[in-house]
This record gives structure tokens, sequence and C-alpha cells, in this order.
């Protein structure tokens, strides 16, 4: 009965909740239908008024237009009014003359005729009729003064009103998280000619689901995207998800945004762990450097506090032509370090873990040594690997190894066995841990080229591992694993057992004990540096 009203009490809330929801909602939609009529309103308000001042405009036009043609107008006319009154002036002058030599004609006395002749010679040189120019001073073509306005008609015309866009919707099922790229495609509810562009907009989150108001991360903005896809390069997942929306813009707009979507960009993230770092080593979050004066640094100062029966670390004795102190030679007493001193690794175990163990999943990172490094190492280990180990000398580490110092060698150690790799040192290492099947392999970060692959049960999580020695490392992390990477494993599954003769076939092999291969770190032909 109890559990009962318990049920009922539950479902009495959860419908109480949406009844208040719906409420919410309800008036959302309310608000919303009183601001489009407002905003309706608003902008045919606007467009009268535009149009209004267009009008206005062209009546300003029209008045300038008309009153210039007028002036023209008058101009002509007096120009002309001119000519005809200086025309009749002379052709009155004309018809009187005509008139006098029709009556010369006639005259009979010789003397009379030729001193008429002569008026009317003289009187025709002088007749302003003569003078005058038959060319009117202006002529009654206006086309001069006429306005084309077709391409204005034509503006006009082509004026339309633009709604806003509509939100785009975007399509889940199209988007691909994929090599650390993000590929997000959208579409619009009906087809719209007048779209002129497209605004996506991102942010990184750590919670599923819908967007929060107050999100740890604000929106970052790619503008100006023609097409209804876009992929996002070279991203770093440092976040478990990451939150998308996209708007749709015309000449006019730019519209509302579309219902955000969530999409999981998990990746394995990690950095260098400075507290469990050899003192020789400068470690920063995503890169480490050998330095071997800053483990004499602490030294020096440890010493002060010490009491006179204690051990002091012994000075280097043998150092290599280049100047730099061969780790072969290195002598370490095993003293206390002093307070705050890095101990967790010593002597020539020049290593530093990842802060981060890996329990379960498949993971993928990448390294990169510094061009005059002499010697490093990349790989997995256990925690519990010792102050002394090398990397790949005891049963519980597994990595691939560079020397580049004295002779050249490229190789894949485990269990103090080593195997050397017939193929070039790559610029960039990615590692892959399968950590459920219990496989490690190693890749050309560049090309994705198989370098190497261990085969193993693991027994406890795990732990990035690196070894540098006199040169450094670049840390790249946030990474997917590669889809080449992954489809070769899926291929390839089971390869690293016969591809490694160093692989594990014992599981036992793997346990919480730690296989020493040596007492102290400088027996001779037993240590991993050259």
């Amino acid at each position: 009965m109890d559990s009962q009203k318990d049920a009922l009490q539950r479902i009495i809330a959860t419908l109480a909740n949406k009844n208040e929801e719906l409420h919410n909602f309800i008036e959302t939609l309310n608000h919303t239908l009183d601001r489009v009529q407002v905003n309706s309103t608003q902008v045919v308000s606007d467009l009268e008024e535009e149009f209004d001042t267009l009008y206005s405009i062209l009546d300003e036009m029209k008045e300038s237009m008309t009153s210039t043609i007028k002036q023209e107008s008058l101009r002509k006319s007096h120009e002309l009014q001119n000519q005809l009154t200086q025309s009749t002036s002379a052709l009155e002058s004309a018809e009187e003359l005509l008139e006098f030599a029709n009556n010369a004609l006639h005259i009979s006395d010789e003397a009379e005729f030729s001193k008429a002749a002569k008026q009317i010679k003289d009187r025709v040189t002088m007749a302003p009729a003569f003078r005058l120019t038959m060319k009117p001073k202006a002529t009654d073509n206006m086309t001069h003064m006429m306005v084309d306005f077709s391409q204005e008609r034509q503006t006009l015309q082509a004026l339309k009103f633009l709604p806003v866009p509509r939100a785009p919707e975007i399509m889940l099922i199209d988007c691909v998280v994929m090599d650390n790229e993000v590929t997000v495609s959208w579409k619009m509810p009906m087809e719209d000619n007048k779209i002129d562009h497209y605004i996506l907009e991102y942010r990184k989150t750590n919670h599923e689901g819908l967007p929060r108001v107050k999100d740890e991360q604000c929106w970052e903005k790619l503008d100006n995207i023609r097409t209804t896809e876009h992929t996002l390069q070279g991203l770093r997942f440092d976040s478990k998800f990451m939150n998308f929306r996209v708007r749709a813009c015309n000449k006019a707009a730019a519209g509302d945004y579309s219902d955000p979507v969530t999409l999981e960009t998990r990746a394995f993230n990690f950095s260098f762990d400075s507290s469990s770092s050899h003192l020789n080593l400068k470690v920063e979050e995503q890169s480490v450097e050998w330095d071997p004066q800053a483990g004499k640094a602490l030294d020096s100062k440890g010493k002060g506090k010490e009491n006179k029966g204690s051990a002091h670390i012994t000075n280097l004795k043998n150092m290599s032509r280049s100047g730099t102190p061969s780790p072969k030679r290195t002598s370490v007493t095993r003293s206390p370090a002093p307070r705050g001193a890095r101990d967790r690794f010593t002597g020539e175990s020049y290593t530093v873990l990842g802060d981060t163990s890996i329990e379960s999943g498949q993971h993928y990172w990448e390294v990169k040594p510094q061009k005059d490094c002499k010697s490093y190492s990349v790989g997995l280990a256990y925690r519990n690997l010792g102050k002394f180990d090398q990397l790949g000398k005891t049963c519980t580490s597994w990595c691939i190894h560079v020397n580049n110092w004295l002779q050249n060698s490229f190789a894949a150690k485990h269990n103090n066995k080593a195997k050397n790799l017939d193929v070039p040192v790559p610029d960039s290492i990615g590692v892959y841990c399968d950590f459920d099947r219990g496989q490690l392999a190693f890749y050309n970060a560049e090309n994705k080229q198989l370098l190497h692959m261990f085969k193993m049960k693991f027994t406890q999580p795990v732990v990035p591992a690196f070894m540098v020695w006199c040169g450094g490392l670049i840390l790249s992390t946030g990474l997917q694993v590669p889809s080449a990477v992954r489809s070769f494993q899926k291929t390839e599954n089971g390869l690293g057992g016969s591809n490694s003769s160093l692989s594990q076939q014992d599981p036992t092999v793997a346990s919480d004990t730690i296989c020493f291969y040596e007492k102290l770190p400088s027996v001779d032909g037993g240590s991993l540096l050259p």
C-alpha cells in the first residue's frame, strides 16, 4: 500500500511539473503571438515610412527636373522670338524693296531708270533679309532633357519583402564525428532561394543533453557558410561533448537559431605528471625536457639540511666528447631526498608518467621528439614501476625506444627483451591502447603505418610512460582513435601476437610484482640508454 502511494505521489509530482511546464509554454506562445502582431504592425509602419520617403524623393526630383525643363523652354522661346522679330522686320524690308523694284521696271526714262536701279542695288546690299542666317538658334528637340528611368524602374519592380528566414534543422543522422573533425549537416524546413549564407556556432561542454544557459564555454561563430554542411577540422577534444546551432541569413536579416544539438566528442586527455618525474626532467603539461642541472640545484639545497652521516650524490665522472654527461657512468646513492623534491624516479630512469590512468576502452595519443633528442622511449607502465626501473626492462612496462646517440637504433622493448624495428623512425609517434583487448600498438602518426604491436593481459590500470635523455618530447592529447587505426585494429585483430617476439604469452607474468632486471642501473650492458 505504501509503495503504491509513493508511486502515485511521484506520478502526481510528475503531472504537476508537466502542468506547470504547459502553463509556461502557453504563456510563451501567447506572448509570442502578441509580439508577432506588434512586430507585423511595426513592419508595415516602417514600410509605409520607407515608401513615403521614396515618394518625397521622387517629388523633389520631379520638381527639380520640371523647373529645369521650364527654364530651358523659356531660353529657347526667347531665342526663337528674337529670331522671329528680326526675320519679320527683314521680310517687311524685302517686300518694300521688291515693290520698288517692280515699279522701277516701268520707268521709261533711262536716266531715272539707272538711278532707280542703283538705289535698288544699294538697298539690296544693305537689306537685313540678306544678313540673316536662315537657321534657328534653338531647336524644338527636348530629348536631351529626358530622363532614363528604365534602370530605376527595374530596381523598383525587383523590390520584394524578405521575411526573416526560418530556423534550419540540423540533421543529427548526417553529423559525423571522426578523426578530430566534426561535420555538421542541416536543411531548411522549406526551400528558400533567398538564403544568402549561414552562421554556425559551436561550443565545448561536459554536460550531456541540451545546452545550459550558463555554460562554461562561450559560443564560437563561423560566418559566411554558403552550403548546408560544414566540417570543423583540427579540433582538440578536451571536452566530452560539443553543442552546435545554425541560423540562416538573407540580404535583409538573420533568422532564428536552430534547435541546438549535442555531439559526443570523447577523447583521452592527460598531461605529464610532474610529481612522478625524474629530478633531471623539466616538466610542463604537454612537454618534457631533459635538464641536467635541475637535479644538481635541488641536491645543493638539500645538502645543507642533511646530517653529516648522510650519503651524498656523486659527481658525474665521465663526460662525452660533446660535453654531455653519459648516463652510463652516473652513480646515485639512495639517500632521502630533500623535502619537496621529486624522487619518484632516480638514477638513469629519466622517466615521467601521465597523470591519468587507463582502466578500460580504446585510447590514442601522439608524441613528437625534439630534433636534437638523443634518446627517448614511449609506452605504457603500471604505476608501481620501480624508481630505478627503465621502460621496457621490466615485466610491468612496454615501450618503443629510439636511440640517436653514438649508435642509431629503433626497438620495441618489454621485460628486458628488445626487438629491432626495421622501419624508419617517424617524426611523430602515435600510441594506441585497447585496454580490454590487451593491445598496445605504435604507429607513424603521419601516415598511420603500424610500427609495432604488443599483446598482453592488463591486470591493473596502466598509465602512459615516457623516458627522455638529452632532448625533449611534445605531447598531443585530446585525440580520437584515427579511423585508419580503428579499421586496422578491427581487420588485423591478433596481429600483435605474430608480429612481436615480445608478446607476453603468460598473463600471470604481468602481475603486481615488479620484475627487476638488475640491482643497480649502472650494470654494464644492461642500461636502456646509450
